[in-house]
């Protein structure tokens, strides 16, 4: 209902004239006849505004951007590298008036990343922050246009080379180690944890032979069980801030246990040597799904092929159950 009794007697008028995209209005009134009264004015100029024209909406996509990053932008966990990348789709782009940016100037975009040789997820990344951007803004009402992105659906991504380390590659890295780095590449070889969410681990975050992630990438915390072996290691020599590693110096060291790592790939093989051998020891696909906080499936499915089982399912539950006949 457009018109709602509050619990103090008072009535909410909460509608939105101009359709379920258009811009929401919402006032409270003492009694209910003013409550409908508003409603009435504002559907009847609604449609007379919608009758002389929409105005057109002239601001800039910079323009907009600073509105985002005071309003939203700057209280994201991520939301620096977010202001960077919509800068330069903003430039990429001319930085022209929302209300003359069609679906065309972003195929266009597209197509001109992709002539630079940038990757499709990169430029996919590029479009969903823009939309996103812009859809944040329409929900505290700063922007009511039209989203030309919407709708617009993604660049193919190519499924991207999966490396892990193996078993004897691990001990070589492990022995090549010492210090914090040795501690960093225990904890994201024993949890799956990003490099991000490693180093930046606090010693509160482990209690009870469980580390707990609050930096994570789609910002939900998670936590995750270790050996109390481990969690001696860690503590014994522990501040608040446990970790201090150079990553270069570390990646330096990967690199040499493994000079075929997979480009942009660095440090984060430790994440996929923990998911593979996870699988490949038997372990369950929906579980390791909750260990490395993925959140979909299809994410974690890409290890799926590595579980003993994997195959050897596809005999024992087909139809013929890996014989010649069939029993009816």
């Amino acid at each position: 209902m457009s018109i709602t009794k509050l619990d103090d007697g008072r009535y909410r008028v909460d509608i939105r004239p101009a359709g379920r995209n258009g811009r929401r209005v919402r006032k409270i009134f003492d009694r209910k006849a003013e409550a409908s009264a508003f409603e009435k004015y504002t559907l009847v100029n609604a449609q007379k505004n919608e009758w002389a024209g929409k105005k057109r909406d002239r601001r800039t996509l910079m323009e907009l951007l600073n509105l985002w990053w005071e309003y939203h932008g700057k209280t994201r966990e991520h939301g620096e590298k977010e202001k960077k990348r919509l800068i330069n789709t903003i430039a990429g782009l001319g930085n022209i008036s929302i209300s003359a940016l069609t679906r065309r100037d972003i195929l266009r975009y597209r197509a001109t990343r992709l002539d630079d040789d940038i990757k499709a997820t990169s430029i996919n990344r590029e479009i969903y922050t823009l939309s996103g951007m812009l859809t944040q803004l329409a929900e505290i009402g700063e922007f009511s246009g039209e989203n030309p992105i919407r709708g617009l659906g993604a660049l193919p991504e190519l499924i991207q080379e999966m490396s892990f380390l193996s078993k004897c590659e691990i001990a070589a890295l492990l022995n090549a180690l010492t210090g914090d780095a040795r501690l960093v590449a225990l904890v994201a070889l024993s949890t799956g944890g990003r490099w991000t969410e490693v180093v930046s681990l606090k010693r509160s975050r482990i209690v009870n032979c469980r580390i707990t992630y609050l930096k994570t990438k789609n910002g939900k915390r998670r936590t995750v069980p270790i050996s109390e072996e481990l969690e001696n290691e860690i503590l014994s020599s522990a501040s608040g801030q446990l970790f201090d590693v150079d990553y270069r110096k570390f990646c330096e060291v990967l690199k040499q246990i493994k000079p075929d790592i997979p480009p942009n790939q660095a440090t984060h093989i430790l994440r996929h040597t923990f998911a593979s051998h996870f699988m490949m020891n038997g372990g369950n696909i929906i579980a390791l799904q909750q260990i490395l906080g993925h959140a979909s499936i299809t994410q974690t499915m890409i290890y799926a092929h590595l579980s003993p089982d994997y195959l050897q399912n596809a005999i024992a539950m087909g139809p013929l159950a890996g014989g010649l006949t069939i029993s009816v």
